[in-house]
């Protein structure tokens, strides 16, 4: 298994609109794939249960669960703090958070790591100032591994420029949990991205043009009533809340 890649959605119960496990269901009838669940305040028993629920979710169309930390809580997947441990635990899929180049230099067996935070964010405090389009190429050009653009992340236009600095997709929480319809939040950002990831046509040397090979486009239903009518193991929602973001 490769690491992620497309539109990647981190969880914060805290912030979403709905119960966690409809809001993840939505995002995965509008085209996203990969999910990394935080909520590292719930006691083990009761993440490990709602792991397990939008596991559930994501096994319908073949997609993945990232769980931050070092314990998977069943699964085989999971995303790591810039703090450690070192050297990262062996799964099927390892992450790393990183904010400079320092960070990536520590990097040996993970599969890929997230940069951040690139835009100004109200949920990623703490790691100075925003990186931008130009800082983040830099740190993806030194990377020894794919590359998730982090942070303030939320609009077309920001997916482009991230997929065209040489990411291999983008991390986003508030434009999904706080988003009033997840699913059409997400099959916009997603149709970007693979708008982005698409090569342009190339010219040929008789003068005309041909289509390169297309790029793999995320399967966005029509219709996702199945998943987003999915109970599972809800969770209770602050009315309001805010909390700093920390994978």
């Amino acid at each position: 298994m490769t690491g992620p890649d497309g539109v990647v959605v981190l969880t914060d119960r805290l912030v979403a609109r709905d119960r966690l496990d409809r809001v993840v269901a939505g995002a995965v009838a509008g085209g996203v794939r990969w999910v990394v669940l935080r909520e590292k305040d719930l006691p083990r028993a009761e993440r490990a249960a709602l792991a397990a629920d939008l596991r559930a979710i994501l096994a319908d169309v073949g997609g993945t669960l990232v769980v931050a930390g070092p314990d998977p809580l069943g699964g085989d997947a999971v995303h790591l703090p810039a703090a450690g441990p070192y050297p990262p635990p062996t799964h099927t899929v390892v992450g790393r958070s990183c904010h400079n180049q320092a960070e990536l230099d520590r990097l040996t067996t993970e599969h890929y790591a997230t940069v951040s935070p690139v835009h100004p964010t109200k949920t990623k405090p703490g790691y100075g100032p925003p990186l931008g389009p130009d800082g983040l190429r830099r740190l993806i050009d030194i990377s020894p591994v794919p590359v998730l653009a982090l942070g303030g992340v939320e609009t077309p236009d920001q997916v482009t420029t991230c997929v065209r600095a040489g990411a291999a997709g983008v991390a986003v929480l508030g434009a999904i949990m706080r988003a009033e319809d997840p699913c059409a939040a997400a099959a916009i950002l997603t149709s970007a991205y693979a708008e982005a990831a698409t090569p342009e046509l190339t010219q040929t040397r008789h003068g005309g043009t041909r289509s390169p090979r297309r790029g793999l486009r995320p399967t966005v239903p029509t219709q996702g009533s199945s998943l987003t009518a999915r109970s599972g193991h809800g969770r209770p929602q602050p009315p309001t809340a805010t909390k700093g973001e920390r994978i």
